[in-house]
C-alpha cells in the first residue's frame, strides 16, 4: 500500500518581533491581559514589502533541502493560505515559479487555521492513488495586514509565518496512517473577514467605512465549539486506526489560544508533556501553525522514529481536522 511520508519540513517567519509591550502602546490592552487570555508574549510580523510568497518560499526551500529532493521533481504544490499575495495567481503558482519546479501542478487551498491538515488531506489521498510521488505542502499566511487594530479582542492574537513539509510515496507502516476533514457553514459568521470578496469588494466606498476588511471573531461561542470538535474529531482518526490516546506520543494542536490547547489535551487525556506549544512565541499564525511547530519538532529531536503524531486544528468556516502520522 502506498503512503504519503513526511519525508522533510521547514519554515519561515518574518524578523520583526511584535511584543505584548508593543501592543500596550496601540491599543487599550496589556500584557497581563493577553497573557492570562491567550498564552501569547509576541509573535511575528511581517514589514511592509514583505509577501507571503516570500515566507511560503523559504519554507518550501527548508522542507526540500531537508528531504533531499529537487524542485524538479515535485510532482503537485498545495498552499493552505486565506492571505495570498492575491486573489489570483494563486500563490502555489508563485511558490512554483520562485522553486523553479517545471513539472508541478499548483493550487491554494481556503480552510483558514485548517488549511494545511485540508492540503495534508488532500496530498495523502494524491500519493494513495498513485496520481503523485513527490508534494510540497505549505500552510501560512500573513494575517497582520487583516487585523484592525483597535479591536484589542482580536489585533493581539495573530501572528505571520509559513511552514512546509515534502511527502513522499512509500511502501510501509510509517507515513500518514489517516486522516479526517469537518465542515459546519451555519457558523460560518463566527470567525469571517466580511469585506474584500465579491459581495462587498475592496473597491466599494463603504467597505473601509464600516471595517469590513478585517478579521472578525466570535470569541467565545468558537472556543466552545472548537475544543470539542478538535477532540472529537481526534478521537475520529484514532479509533478508525484502532489507537487510543495513550499510543500518541506527541500531540501538535492547532496553536489558537492556550486556554484552547490545554482543554483539548485535557479531553483527549494525553499527559500536558506531551503537548506541544509554541503560541508563546508566535501566536495565531492559522494554516501556518501546525507545519512551523511541527517543524520545531523536528530539529529539536522531539520526534523519533515510529512515534505516532496525533495534529489537529480548527478554523473559520467553520472547519476542522486531525491527521495521524507514524514517524
Amino acid at each position: 500500500m502506498l503512503r504519503a511520508k513526511i519525508a522533510g519540513t521547514g519554515s519561515a517567519v518574518p524578523k520583526k518581533v511584535l511584543r505584548n509591550a508593543d501592543l500596550e502602546k496601540i491599543v487599550e490592552t496589556s500584557d497581563e491581559w493577553i497573557t492570562t487570555r491567550t498564552g501569547i508574549r509576541e509573535r511575528h510580523v511581517a514589514s511592509a514589502g514583505e509577501k507571503f510568497s516570500d515566507f511560503a518560499t523559504e519554507a518550501a526551500q527548508r522542507a526540500l533541502k531537508h528531504a533531499k529532493v529537487s524542485p524538479a521533481d515535485l510532482d503537485m504544490i498545495l498552499v493552505g493560505t486565506v492571505s495570498s499575495d492575491m486573489l489570483f495567481p494563486s500563490t502555489a503558482c508563485l511558490v512554483q515559479h520562485n522553486l523553479q519546479a517545471p513539472r508541478a501542478a499548483a493550487m491554494d487551498l481556503s480552510a483558514a487555521c485548517t488549511g494545511f491538515l485540508y492540503g495534508m488531506h488532500q496530498a495523502d489521498a494524491l500519493i494513495q492513488s498513485g496520481k503523485a510521488e513527490n508534494i510540497l505542502l505549505v500552510g501560512g499566511e500573513i494575517l497582520s495586514r487583516y487585523v484592525d487594530w483597535t479591536d484589542r479582542s482580536t489585533c493581539v492574537l495573530f501572528g505571520d509565518g509559513a511552514g512546509a513539509v515534502v511527502l513522499r510515496a512509500t511502501r510501509g507502516d510509517h507515513g500518514i496512517l489517516g486522516t479526517a476533514m469537518k465542515s459546519n457553514g451555519e457558523f460560518g459568521n463566527f470567525i469571517c473577514m466580511p469585506g474584500g470578496g465579491s459581495s462587498r469588494p475592496a473597491n466599494d466606498p463603504t467597505s473601509i467605512d464600516e471595517r469590513l476588511p478585517f478579521i472578525k471573531m466570535m470569541g467565545h461561542e468558537t472556543f466552545k465549539i472548537a475544543v470539542r470538535a478538535m477532540a472529537d474529531v481526534s478521537v475520529e482518526v484514532l479509533q478508525e486506526q484502532g489507537f487510543t490516546h495513550d499510543d500518541i506520543q506527541l500531540l501538535i494542536p492547532h496553536q489558537a489560544n492556550e486556554r484552547i490547547i490545554d482543554a483539548v489535551g485535557k479531553q483527549l487525556k494525553i499527559d500536558p508533556a506531551k503537548v506541544f506549544k509554541n503560541i508563546d512565541r508566535y501566536g495565531n499564525t492559522s494554516a501556518a501553525s501546525i507545519p512551523i511547530a511541527l517543524d520545531e519538532c523536528v530539529r529539536e529531536g522531539r520526534i523519533e522514529t515510529g512515534d505516532l503524531v496525533l495534529m489537529t486544528a480548527f478554523g473559520a468556516g467553520l472547519t476542522w481536522g486531525a491527521a495521524l502520522v507514524r514517524w
